[in-house]
């Protein structure tokens, strides 16, 4: 006889469940670390509370983050933020300013959520850009600059999250 094998839906959950209870844990004995039993009972209660709080108010979401393609992209975004700072302070030191600010909307295939949020933060260090708000399908950008390509800079961004994230789309 086989075991059941729960739902997809119930093994995200349970998923996600245990790995914020440890990552609440580990925050706890990092910042309180001590082995007397009151303060490893009051760490339990703290860790247990956080997680079901956590799981309330930011629910699993579907797909999965493929964590060494995250990594991989850790250097990149590194790079893209120095890059970034340095183009943002020649702009600022140059006599004459080479800007043409103005707004962009960037037609986003990720739906509203976690992961566009997400998108939203980490092209925040492309240089000359700063999410400034959205709409139900884009998000829209300030730029210093909108003779550059940024749609297209932001396009590939995108396409780069979706392969990090399991199940997410960008196409």
């Amino acid at each position: 006889m086989t075991p059941a094998v729960p739902p997809a839906r119930d093994r995200t959950e349970w998923g996600a469940a245990v790995a914020r209870g440890i990552a609440f844990g580990a925050l706890w004995l990092i910042l309180m670390p001590s082995g007397k039993a009151g303060d490893l009972a009051m760490g339990a209660f703290a860790t247990l509370c956080a997680t079901v709080t956590s799981l309330q108010l930011l629910p699993p979401a579907k797909g999965r983050v493929r964590l060494a393609a995250l990594l991989l992209q850790v250097p990149r975004l590194l790079r893209e933020s120095v890059v970034a700072g340095v183009d943002v302070a020649r702009r600022a030191f140059a006599r004459e300013v080479a800007v043409r600010p103005g707004f962009v909307d960037f037609p986003s295939a990720m739906q509203r959520g976690t992961a566009r949020t997400g998108f939203a933060t980490i092209t925040s260090l492309l240089p000359g850009s700063v999410p400034a708000g959205e709409t139900d399908t884009a998000i829209v950008y300030h730029v210093l600059d909108t003779s550059q390509p940024v749609l297209a800079q932001l396009r590939e961004e995108e396409h780069r999250l979706a392969r990090v994230l399991r199940g997410g789309s960008a196409e």
